[in-house]
């Protein structure tokens, strides 16, 4: 009788008759509650107060506190039996983070980081994620080791600093000038800064390049 009415509710709700990991049907239970709102690379650690089994045939109900990770859930097991579970599924996303501390001025290089689970709940919606976007980075704000980088804690490199002595170029294709001149901002590579024409004495616009070249584009 137990198994007709397990082969019924599985069909009921859709899902094949075969017992899966405890674990997974919690982790999918899980990231449903989180919507829309689940990061795509985000992944669960689950944990449980008590369980004497590995596998179920699914889970009937299921409630969490997606704050705390706190959940309860009803395991429906092959004999037709309705275990309840209770746990925590702490939602984690892969993050790089400096394998060192980390002083402003430096430039971060791939031995520079590692790759962890971090908790969702503490990395902030500053937070950079992509491994790629930290590589070639220079530091503006300290870095703890271990933990998530902000992105207002790191930029781009300076090509110019504020003070250098520069080359102002300016070509529109017909007519090519030069001019030496002073930086009145640090740049970084494609970023607009002010310079003063040391020739004119006047106050130009351009674009900071490698090299200590600022680019007049019209």
């Amino acid at each position: 009788m137990h198994r007709f009415l397990l082969a019924t509710l599985l069909a009921l709700c859709g899902l094949p008759a075969g017992a899966t990991p405890v674990e997974d049907l919690i982790s999918e239970k899980a990231a449903e509650s989180f919507g829309v709102e689940m990061p795509e690379q985000g992944r669960f650690r689950i944990t449980f107060q008590r369980k004497d089994y590995d596998d179920a045939e699914l889970i009937s109900a299921f409630w969490m506190d997606r704050a705390t990770g706190q959940f309860l859930a009803n395991a429906v097991r092959s004999e037709g039996t309705v275990t309840r579970l209770q746990g925590l599924a702490i939602l984690t996303l892969q993050v790089p983070v400096p394998v060192r501390r980390m002083m402003p001025g430096e430039l971060i290089t791939e031995a520079d980081l590692q790759t962890l689970d971090v908790p969702y709940a503490r990395i902030g919606a500053f937070a950079v994620t992509d491994h790629d976007g930290l590589v070639g980075k220079e530091v503006r704000r300290t870095l703890t080791q271990g933990r998530p980088v902000m992105a207002q804690s790191v930029t781009e490199p300076l090509v110019i600093t504020r003070g250098d002595k520069v080359s102002i170029r300016f070509n529109d294709g017909r007519l090519s000038l030069s001019a030496p001149g002073r930086a009145l901002d640090d740049g970084f590579r494609g970023a607009e800064i002010r310079v003063v024409n040391l020739v004119s004495n006047t106050l130009v616009t351009g674009v900071a390049m490698p090299g200590g070249l600022v680019e007049i584009v019209r």
